[in-house]
């Protein structure tokens, strides 16, 4: 296998994320704060390690094959999680390595999940670190969701493929074009949800910070309180906008920017999602109404910001919501695995392969009925290829079989029936908070043991690169020429 652009991607990305750090560093410095030598120190070595990368691959051909795209794709985010949490684990937070790994990996993969208390005193240079670490997770899992992971026929995303994308088993130099667009359409919805946070009071740092989980759908905030520190009806259904905003297909934007096609409502995929976001929403705004002291205007404020934070795992919250009972907690619990849509930020199932599913569903049992009848499947007005719904299929098992040897590992640690089973979910899924009194949305990770941390850090890479990108490293098949 030729590792050539392999090390010069790498090189690059750590050359990313060491001039990334230097932000953080300035801002530490301005404030007299010593984490700023920190930074400094983390950036020059992922810069020396990033640039010795670089030159030491010069690749003289710039095409990838399969194989070496299954271990980009895995690589990269290890790697950038690494070296992410260098920071963190040299700073003033006293932070074991566990511990700054879990971070960094949960803001890498956009999850949100964390460690740390104490928000509203730390300082700003680590707020403003995490925030990164997800905003480049954020528009990273895009390229991969659309430029990449068609070609790896992991389930579902083959849809993906644009008209831009070779259809060959090659990743061309052409296809950064489409990385491009995606960069400027992610900055721009950035910097308006930005804009828009400091209108209604945010100041200009919470206002960046946020900017930057809300649209990566990750969830950091700079306050322990996460959104329930704004008590602010204005501000909450705005982060729910830009929630929405980056769970979309982010091909989606790209054709009405460059197209001036305004095809969202013709994309099936985004149809379903909004169809099953209003009805959850109506439903469980309209059952908290009737089971609790809430009024109908502060009920629908509530479930439609968490319903919104939790579907496309983005982990914010504005209170406890597993406190309104059983049912609400059980009914979060099953939106944490849906997921919003492929080709977006955010994580879990998502809806395309939730799609794929029903109508192979709808397919078999229309056989059951009439044997000898002809019936197929389509998606977007095309037929859905026989080896598209079984790898959709095999990526549901996967799922499943994931979740539960998870579960059942974090329960040979001591953790109880609720945090195992909800830490494995919110993990693979890449949603954040759990359920129950430990790791829900009141609570944190910080108290679970090493051995734990270091099983959910696997879980939420797993869960952020489709499960079947990593697995594939780990056949026999794979490593044979």
């Amino acid at each position: 296998m030729n590792n050539q652009l392999i090390g010069f991607t790498l090189g690059i990305l750590l050359l990313i994320v060491g001039v990334a750090e230097l932000i953080p560093a300035v801002l530490d410095y301005n404030a007299g704060h010593s984490n700023a030598y920190d930074f400094l120190g983390c950036a020059i070595v992922s810069i020396f390690f990033g640039g010795a990368l670089v030159i030491s691959n010069r690749a003289r051909q710039y095409n990838l094959n399969l194989k070496q795209t299954f271990m980009l794709t895995t690589l990269s985010w290890l790697c950038i999680s690494i070296f992410a949490a260098l920071p963190l684990y040299f700073s003033d937070l006293s932070l074991s390595f566990v511990d700054a790994f879990f971070e960094s990996v949960s803001g890498v993969t956009t999850t949100g999940s964390t460690v740390l208390s104490g928000l509203d005193e730390m300082s700003r240079g680590i707020l403003l670190w995490r925030s990164i670490t997800q905003w480049i997770g954020g528009i990273g899992i895009v390229a991969f969701a659309i430029v990449i992971f068609p070609f790896l026929r992991i389930g579902g995303m083959q849809l993906f493929k644009t008209e831009s994308s070779d259809r060959s088993d090659k990743i061309m130099p052409k296809t950064i074009n489409l990385v491009a667009s995606l960069l400027i359409i992610y900055c721009g919805l950035t910097a308006l949800c930005a804009l828009s946070y400091f209108v209604l009071g945010m100041d200009f740092f919470e206002a960046i910070n946020h900017a930057m989980t809300t649209l990566s759908t990750g969830g950091y905030s700079t306050h322990d309180a996460s959104f329930g520190y704004y008590d602010n009806a204005a501000v909450q259904y705005t982060a729910a906008l830009f929630m929405f905003a980056g769970s979309i297909p982010f091909v989606l934007y790209v054709k009405y920017l460059y197209q001036g096609k305004f095809s969202f409502f013709e994309d099936e995929q985004f149809r379903v999602y909004v169809g099953v976001l209003c009805a959850m929403i109506t439903f469980m705004a309209g059952w908290l109404w009737m089971h609790s002291d809430y009024s109908l205007i502060k009920s629908l404020q509530h479930v439609t910001f968490n319903i919104i934070s939790v579907i496309t795992t983005t982990g914010y919250a504005t209170t406890d919501y597993t406190a309104w009972g059983g049912f609400a907690a059980l009914f979060f619990f099953f939106v944490t695995f849906l997921g919003a849509c492929s080709g977006s930020t955010s994580g879990g199932i998502k809806m395309m392969r939730l799609i794929v599913v029903t109508k192979l569903l709808n397919l078999q049992i229309k056989r059951l009925i009439f044997p000898h009848g002809i019936f197929s499947m389509r998606y977007q007005k095309r037929p859905i290829e026989v080896s598209l719904a079984l790898n959709v299929m095999g990526f549901m098992g996967m799922f499943v079989v994931s979740n539960v040897v998870l579960a059942v590992l974090l329960s040979l640690l001591g953790l109880d029936f609720e945090t195992s089973v909800s830490g494995a979910a919110t993990a693979l899924a890449n949603v954040g908070p759990g359920i129950g009194d430990t790791i829900g949305p009141a609570g944190n990770f910080a108290t679970l043991p090493d051995a734990a941390k270091w099983l959910l850090c696997i879980g939420m890479i797993l869960g952020r690169l489709e499960i079947m990108t990593i697995f594939v490293l780990f056949t026999r098949t794979y490593w044979q020429d």
